[in-house]
């Protein structure tokens, strides 16, 4: 059993795959500052443990994650939870363990942009993503504003991140977000896993970082002129005025 530093973030080793689900229901799976700090600790030990040859990630409770806790986010210092965030988004683009998504639910903000990380997700009919990032007068992160033209397409990549337009399940597996939607993503996802894991796991890497070479030093590029950008708009009278009207609420 994978012993968490949060409640809110669990994990189980079954067959070789590490499972970490998003454990915060009531808030949607809404991230923390300790949730981003659990999640970097089982890839890390995902990376390392012979005994993993893939994660699973997926959200519990109909959701799989509404993106950052703005409220945990602000609540703190925000330089120290970009911090957090900054390490497990570049742990992402480095991580050579398999990464598998199950999707039920929406997959907003990180939730959407994590899929351009996994070398696999899968979503049920219900699922949606967006990453309404502009929204909120900031600017994409986790490599988005290299990984969404590159993968969907400039017109899809503008519409979400220019436009902050949410897209479906069977929108998302068109353009390649996802691999595929379907009713039974949950169990789909599990076996691709499993069947991960049974490979021989050198090769499997390799593989991975053969599949993502020719991207590998523009995503570390994009992330951190990602994350100046996102600090300096964190900081702006405009980001400052969107927050108050989100807390507001309608």
């Amino acid at each position: 059993m994978f012993e968490a530093i949060t409640p809110h973030v669990r994990g189980e080793l079954t067959d070789g795959v590490l499972t970490l689900t998003f454990d915060r229901p009531e808030k949607k799976n809404a991230l923390t500052q300790g949730m981003y700090e659990a999640l970097t600790a089982g890839l890390k030990r995902a990376e390392t443990d012979a005994n993993i040859g893939a994660v699973l990630l997926r959200g519990e409770g109909g959701a799989f994650t509404a993106g950052n806790d703005l409220k945990d986010f602000m609540a703190n210092d925000p330089q120290a939870a970009l911090a957090a965030t900054m390490v497990l988004l570049r742990l992402l683009g480095e991580i050579d363990t398999p990464l598998v998504a199950e999707v039920d639910g929406p997959a907003i903000g990180i939730g959407a942009t994590l899929m351009l990380h996994c070398d696999f997700a899968f979503a049920t009919p219900i699922s949606s993503f967006k990453a309404p990032f502009i929204d909120l007068a900031l600017t994409p992160e986790a490599g988005a504003s290299l990984l969404m033209p590159m993968k969907l397409g400039d017109p899809i990549a503008r519409r979400m991140l220019m436009l902050g337009h949410e897209i479906d399940a069977e929108t998302a597996a068109r353009c390649g977000l996802i691999t595929t939607t379907l009713d039974d993503a949950a169990w789909e996802a599990r076996e691709v896993a499993k069947a991960l894991a049974a490979k021989p796991r050198e090769a499997l890497r390799a593989t991975k970082r053969l599949l993502r070479e020719g991207a590998r030093s523009g995503l570390a590029d994009a992330i951190n002129r990602e994350a100046k950008t996102f600090l300096d708009r964190l900081g702006s009278t405009e980001a400052q005025k969107a927050f108050a009207n989100f807390f507001k609420g309608p």
